[in-house]
């Protein structure tokens, strides 16, 4: 005698399970709707989330060009540049020519159009004794120069500063004790001056 054994289903309902349910056309448009509102309500916030984290970025780049500019200068015992150019928007990284007529590891870069860059550097004021290192490649524009032994030469600009709005701004200085730049926030510094 035999027995029969498993699932006493019929064949219908086993075909009903098999069978893969989908989302109807009503449940998308709904799930669609709600993830438009979803982004209609948090778009601005996040539009000033980004615009913070543009300008924090970019700071932080001209601070890490800084860092490898002077050890760069360490490595090579070639005296370093990181120049500005506040019209054109772009700063960047060279070898003084003098020293290499043609840097194949110099870099650069241009702001974020929301972006501005001002360089001051209290020393070279109309008047002073102090006058601005010229170069053949970047001419007088304000550069931050480093020796060959890694130290800051004098006419270098005391403070970047980076805004991107008249309330937004993140500052570039040369810490106390002239050995490299750091990070200051633009609510903590008093960039009018």
């Amino acid at each position: 005698m035999i027995l029969a054994t498993g699932n006493r289903q019929s064949r219908s309902s086993r075909e009903l399970l098999r069978t893969p349910r989908a989302f109807t056309l009503i449940e998308l448009i709904l799930v669609m709707t709600l993830l438009m509102i979803v982004l209609a309500v948090s778009a601005p916030s996040l539009q000033n989330f980004f615009k913070g984290r543009n300008l924090d970025s970019e700071a932080r780049r001209i601070y890490s060009l800084t860092v490898y500019a002077q050890s760069r200068a360490v490595s090579e015992s070639i005296p370093m540049l990181v120049w500005f150019d506040t019209k054109q928007r772009t700063y960047g990284l060279r070898a003084a020519s003098s020293y290499l007529e043609i840097d194949p590891k110099s870099v650069e870069f241009k702001l974020d159009r929301d972006l501005q860059i001002e360089v001051r550097n209290p020393q070279l004021v109309p008047g002073s004794l102090a006058t601005p290192f010229v170069d053949r490649e970047i001419g007088t524009l304000p550069s931050i120069r480093f020796s060959p032994d890694g130290s800051i030469v004098e006419t270098s600009p005391e403070t970047i500063l980076v805004t991107q709005t008249q309330k937004d701004a993140i500052a570039l200085a040369i810490n106390t004790n002239r050995l490299r730049y750091e990070i200051l926030p633009g609510n903590g510094y008093d960039y009018r001056r």
